[in-house]
């Protein structure tokens, strides 16, 4: 079958945009032949919890200003992901 790789790429955009509607409106998706996600609020308000206390911690780390530079570039780094996280999960809480 030759399929043009213009109507492949509409078919995989579209499926990726209703995956990602998916989500946002049911906080659950099903792929037929793959399996069923769901987001589980219980489970992101823990973690929440969790990355926040770790977040105090890497923040006091830097505050403190006594632990050399490679090991502070490392919090920075870290800090900087469980950001990204947690932004990434507390709008779906």
């Amino acid at each position: 079958m030759v399929v043009s790789e213009r109507v492949i790429e509409r078919v995989i955009t579209h499926q990726f945009n209703a995956a990602e509607d998916a989500t946002k409106t049911k906080n659950s998706l099903e792929i037929s032949g793959f399996g069923k996600f769901v987001f589980n609020t219980s489970k992101a308000n823990k973690k929440i919890v969790k990355l926040i206390k770790v977040k105090k911690v890497y923040e006091q780390q830097l505050a403190e200003n006594t632990l050399p530079t490679k090991k502070l570039d490392v919090i920075k780094s870290k800090l900087s992901n469980l950001n990204l996280t947690l932004n990434s999960i507390a709008p779906k809480v």
